[in-house]
């Protein structure tokens, strides 16, 4: 047991650190709450502050352990000594008995499954993967190194840098701690917003439907950041219901750090700016009729503290602020536009025959869409009762406003952050029948508790199953543990057999953030699918430059060349594998100051020119009239060909030739070229792994499911490739 006692540490030192700066932050600025409330407000306060100062070490490479210690210290030591700890003001009417008996054991009895599923070694298919492993590469280079090969590192990270704090004492286990400790906050929150509304059964029947739902649980128990963002969500809305009867302008501070770090938390809680902003100005507008030029800067200005630091760090390391989205307004060498579509497509369907299916799905059925919000929420249309109330309306637009990103990616998680207002709004409806809530509350705990989970949803939910406390307490060692992930198992392996400093390449593969290497996945860059590509085209016979289209025209001189696509009777990818200029018989070699370029993807043009046939440009993007590749001589060039070698994939794209002759002017060339075919005869595999080579990398993982993989298990000596290890399945192979 003496091993899970840095991972306390870890997470209640984090914690702490955040509570005791949001502490000083409220007691500055003089602002009057319930104690209860102060604290925990503080915490949510606390933690976008910690978050921002994290950020600024890490941006200067100074996130070393002892200065996050020195930071914990000092924060809680001054909260300590100057007395910002103490919580003054007038404390809420106590709970009636009966509220406080049903919400007491049934946090608890959660709270025992919940706490020690967190408590276990890290093992969530994200949390293991790219939300952790960032952090690991933050702890080793004490801060942001350069990442350009993985998209999920230029993803906002605001809850990722408070795992960071964590994760230095504590490693996995602890940062999955801290996400927990967002939803017991957010519990008590709930709960404490019925308080101060007058109605504390509202409260605690909005705080049990809240905590005890499947997929808020689930998710809590993991290093995911969406509870987190739920949290901070809710916290937002209770400041700005506190500032509308106070209108104490001290609170418009607090509002905009946590509408700002809303966006450093998750993309998809950008909208909570417009939202504070706008709140802020309505009230002003319509009640008072005040100035709010000053409210409205005092907010924007506190979020964009907490927002402008990621995209400046985007624009910075990848060209995008808001990277891996909107690659079109953004063109980048980083991400390609079809990788971004591609996302944006399955997200939005998860291959659904129907939106029809997404109520019944998300909230007992948990098939498609990964999770399920517990069989209360079949109930949601009925909280439409509560817009009789004033409450019931702010719960259910701040809901619906900040719940409108769910389409962007439907996956049941996604609705965490609604969840506390639907919660507080189907016990607002029924608020006026005491024996009705009490009987849904009753209901509500029953149907949660995991034992009762296999009775409705489906084999495939994400859910807790058991209480594993043997693990948690590393009465069972992390290994031993992590060791029924097959996944775990590879990335052991992988550890065991790669040398520090190479590389590796894999088309998928998680756990990474248990790997000490640098391995480089398929999808996560474009720079990795271009290596994908490149894996695949000799396996692939789509991929393979079998056609060969010719344009001949009489001989002239040309100061450019580009070949253009006029049309595509598709909505693929325009490729060229090789384009090559011929002045007679004679192939043109290539010349060093041939200037190249290529629209779109200008990063790649070389791949057209390299006289490698497992290399080729793409457009990475739908094919569409006037895409190009370019070549500008550095003087005028005799010429009376161009052939451009191609794969099937182009085969009903209509292409033409362009030149610019000695008199600047542009013109086709010919727009009618002979097209034959010439199968390749040859074997590409070692041509493949030369160019893995030329890129750095000295490993390949190959899983059964891999595109090509019986292949790679069938000749490994035909790749040129030497079988290191086995896993679960996995193969290693070394590049010679």
């Amino acid at each position: 047991m003496i091993h899970v006692v840095p991972v306390l540490f870890g997470a209640l030192f984090t914690v702490a650190t955040a509570w005791a700066l949001g502490m000083l932050l409220l007691r500055n600025l003089a602002l009057s709450f319930d104690p209860w409330e102060r604290r925990l407000l503080a915490f949510f306060a606390g933690s976008a502050c910690l978050s921002a100062i994290l950020f600024a070490l890490s941006a200067a490479h100074l996130a070393y352990r002892g200065v996050l210690l020195a930071l914990g210290l000092g924060s809680i030591g001054y909260a300590a000594y100057s007395g910002a700890l103490r919580s003054p003001g007038k404390a809420f009417a106590p709970l009636a008995p009966l509220w406080r008996w049903v919400f007491i054991p049934a946090f608890a009895a959660f709270t025992w499954y919940g706490f020690f599923n967190a408590l276990v070694p890290e093992h969530s298919s994200d949390g293991m993967a790219y939300h952790l492993s960032e952090v690991v590469i933050y702890q080793h280079a004490h801060g942001f190194p350069r990442i350009t090969n993985d998209i999920f590192a230029s993803l906002s990270q605001g809850i990722e840098l408070l795992y960071l704090f964590a994760f230095d004492f504590g490693r996995h286990s602890a940062a999955t701690l801290v996400h927990y400790a967002f939803l017991i906050a957010l519990a008590f929150l709930v709960l404490s917003y019925g308080r101060r509304i007058g109605r504390p059964a509202v409260g605690v029947a909005g705080a049990i439907f809240t905590y005890t739902s499947p997929v808020v649980l689930r998710d809590a128990t993991v290093a995911y950041v969406d509870v987190a963002l739920a949290a901070v969500l809710f916290a937002l809305f209770y400041l700005l219901q506190v500032w509308d009867e106070s209108r104490d302008s001290n609170l418009l501070v607090p509002i905009g750090l946590l509408a700002g770090f809303c966006y450093a938390v998750k993309y998809t809680g950008f909208l909570a700016v417009p939202y504070a902003v706008g709140f802020v100005a309505w009230k002003l507008l319509r009640n008072a009729r005040k100035p709010l030029l000053r409210p409205v800067l005092v907010i924007a200005l506190s979020a964009a503290v907490m927002v402008l630091p990621w995209m400046v760090k985007n624009w910075i390391e990848v060209v995008n602020p808001v990277s891996p989205l909107a690659n079109r307004t953004f063109p980048n060498p980083y991400v390609h536009i079809s990788q971004e579509d591609f996302m944006r497509k399955y997200f939005s369907s998860y291959d659904l025959a129907s939106r029809w299916q997404i109520p019944l799905d998300v909230t007992v059925k948990g098939d498609h869409l990964g999770a399920f919000l517990g069989p209360i929420f079949v109930l949601t249309p009925l909280a439409l009762l509560a817009l009789r109330f004033r409450e019931g309306r702010q719960l259910l637009l701040a809901g619906l406003l900040l719940g409108s990103t769910y389409f962007g990616n439907i996956g049941t998680r996604f609705l965490i952050p609604i969840v506390p207002f639907v919660s507080l709004a189907l016990a607002l409806a029924v608020a006026n029948l005491p024996w009705l809530l009490f009987a849904l509350l009753v209901a509500n705990i029953i149907a949660c508790w995991p034992a009762m989970y296999r009775i409705y949803c489906s084999p495939n939910a994400w859910r807790l199953e058991e209480i594993p406390v043997a693990a948690a307490l590393r009465l069972q060692s992390e290994d031993d543990y992590l060791s029924q992930d097959p996944e775990y198992r590879i990335v052991r392996m992988i550890g065991r057999v790669v040398p520090p400093g190479d590389r590796i390449f894999a088309i998928g593969q998680n756990g990474t953030s248990y790997l000490p290497r640098e391995l480089l996945i398929g999808h996560h860059s474009a720079a990795n699918e271009v290596i994908e590509d490149i894996l695949w085209t000799p396996v692939a016979a789509g991929y393979q430059p079998v056609l060969s289209v010719k344009f001949d025209f009489p001989p002239r001189e040309f100061r450019k060349l580009r070949v253009v696509l006029k049309g595509s009777e598709t909505d693929g990818q325009w490729s060229i594998t090789e384009l090559r200029i011929f002045d007679g018989p004679k192939e043109l070699p290539r010349d060093p100051g041939w200037r190249l370029t290529a629209h779109p993807n200008p990063w790649d043009v070389q791949l057209a020119f390299d006289n490698t046939p497992v290399t080729r440009w793409r457009s990475w993007q739908p094919a569409a009239p006037g895409m190009y590749v370019e070549v500008d001589f550095p003087r005028p060039q005799p010429a009376s060909s161009v052939v451009v070698e191609s794969s099937y994939e182009t085969v009903n794209t209509k292409i033409a030739l362009e030149g610019m002759g000695t008199d600047g002017q542009w013109t086709t060339v010919s727009d009618h070229p002979a097209i034959t075919t010439h199968p390749i005869r040859t074997s590409l595999r070692m041509a493949a792994i030369a160019e893995l080579k030329a890129r750095g990398i000295q490993y390949v993982v190959i899983h059964p499911g891999d595109p090509g993989a019986d292949d790679f298990f069938r000749y490994p000596a035909a790749w040129g490739l030497s079988l290191v290890g086995q896993e679960s399945g996995a193969h290693l192979y070394r590049i010679p």
